[in-house]
């Protein structure tokens, strides 16, 4: 069993992600860095592999304990955890859309000067605001999985570490100097904050089944929108090569 002093000192190690992660000069720059594709794909494979078998195990579990009390529930019971995966990717869909509507703005508008002020702006504090309940939700889910031994707090830190280098480098290059100064911080103190209230609070099944399934979907769409855009210029194979590789660790592990 692990201990809470041991899963805190975890979250130490994915907050200094977010922490030092801007010094990684080498993943900078275009066509973009094979090492976050090969990131990526690591989220990725944890999420199918892992994750994913996990949100369907507590979805036998929830249609056996819950009876659906409304027609609403009754209509979505028996997928109601693949229904808050879709959530979560639908949300941060909306968001990452939002954020660049709002970039591409000020980019046609704005001189770089103005950029920065602008920055600090709702658009800024709505999406670090987001991220940072995400960062909690994952801080908060290192103490409450379904498996909890050390092989799996270790495959779920190494997943959500490389996640965390993927954000951090989008992120920053949405906000620039103002996610340096203000959102790396907010962003690595979640992660903690939600440690720290993992260890002091439980919440019923159906809930951590929700949590569970909503962080899939999450993960699922912020690895895929830095991918997938023409721009990045993404690395397939290094993608495959994350992907491949961390779902053999997974799968013998």
């Amino acid at each position: 069993m692990l201990s809470t002093l041991g899963v805190l000192l975890v979250a130490g190690g994915l907050a200094a992600v977010h922490v030092g992660a801007g010094r990684l000069e080498f993943l900078r720059g275009m066509p973009r860095s094979g090492w976050l594709s090969l990131c990526g794909g690591v989220s990725v494979a944890y999420v199918f592999v892992h994750l994913l078998p996990e949100v369907t195990e507590h979805q036998s579990r929830v249609v056996e304990a819950f009876e659906p009390t409304n027609v609403v529930l009754a209509a979505t019971h028996e997928r109601s955890l693949f229904v808050a995966a879709l959530v979560g990717f639908t949300l941060f869909y909306g968001l990452e859309q939002i954020v660049r509507r709002s970039r591409r703005g000020s980019d046609g508008e704005a001189s770089a000067g103005e950029r920065t002020i602008r920055a600090v702006s709702g658009v800024f504090w709505i999406h670090i605001g987001s991220f940072a309940l995400y960062n909690g939700l994952i801080g908060y889910l290192l103490l409450h999985r379904e498996e909890t031994g050390v092989s799996s707090l270790l495959l779920y830190a190494v997943a959500m570490g490389v996640h965390f280098v993927v954000n951090d480098y989008g992120l920053r290059e949405h906000h620039r100097a103002t996610y340096d100064r203000v959102g790396r911080w907010l962003l690595a103190g979640s992660i903690l904050g939600g440690a720290a209230v993992g260890a002091l609070v439980g919440v019923p099944e159906l809930v951590l089944s929700l949590l569970l399934a909503f962080l899939a979907g999450g993960v699922i769409l912020n690895v895929i929108k830095e991918e997938l855009p023409a721009d990045r210029e993404s690395r397939f194979w290094a993608f495959a090569a994350g992907l491949v590789g961390y779902s053999i660790i997974l799968l013998l592990g």
